[in-house]
């Protein structure tokens, strides 16, 4: 296999599936690369709720009892599944230390790494500080020592995101969403041919990049 597969996946750090997601195209990615495979990613944005405070006052139990309607029990019973879900890939979410934001400061970090060659980096850097470790990813200061952290310069992340240079990027990912028709995420977007949505098992994403592979 001599063609690159391109695989541009429209998330929300906010979005305890596309975590989950992302780890699960991981594994197909592996696999797809273990039998000779090439595999390009590029992250692009969706907020699921763009009109969330940057500090949020409450819980995230809070947060989607008014967001979805939900009753509170409900809520913790559905967090509880998904930490579950979670741990099977791995990953720790701790529901009661998240500090729910908004994300579009996010967004245009993983903008701006994009531009470094670190993107996916970044990606996974945001989505661990926010579900496992309790850390804000919606303030300037929050998302530079995020970025430091994996050795990118602080200053330059700060210039970046006070004079808001990706902001059109994020813009942009989010129409361009729109005109494919994307309306929930995780979504896949392979070789600009096919479309995965939602969080699929590894099998079926490494069935799809092997399909892009045969038809380049």
């Amino acid at each position: 296999m001599s063609h690159t597969v391109k695989v541009d996946i429209w998330s929300d750090i906010a979005c305890p599936w596309c975590f989950v997601g992302k780890r699960r195209f991981e594994a197909a990615a592996a696999s797809f690369e273990a039998a000779g495979g090439e595999v390009e990613v590029e992250f692009h944005s969706f907020e699921l709720a763009p009109d969330t405070p940057v500090d949020f006052d409450g819980s995230e139990v809070d947060f989607l009892v008014k967001h979805k309607g939900m009753q509170a029990a409900q809520v913790e019973q559905m967090l509880g599944q998904m930490t579950e879900l979670a741990a099977a890939e791995g990953l720790a979410y701790d529901f009661e230390s998240l500090q729910h934001t908004n994300t579009v400061k996010a967004h245009a970090l993983l903008h701006y790494t994009k531009t470094q060659g670190r993107q996916l980096d970044m990606s996974e850097r945001l989505f661990s500080a926010y579900f496992e470790q309790g850390r804000h990813i919606g303030r300037i200061d929050d998302l530079a020592d995020l970025a430091s952290e994996i050795g990118l310069d602080r200053d330059s992340v700060v210039e970046a995101l006070t004079h808001d240079v990706h902001l059109p990027d994020v813009q942009a990912d989010k129409q361009q969403g729109a005109a494919y028709g994307i309306s929930g995420v995780p979504f896949f977007v392979i070789d600009k041919k096919f479309g995965v949505s939602g969080a699929q098992d590894p099998a079926t994403l490494l069935d799809v990049l092997q399909k892009a592979a045969a038809e380049s």
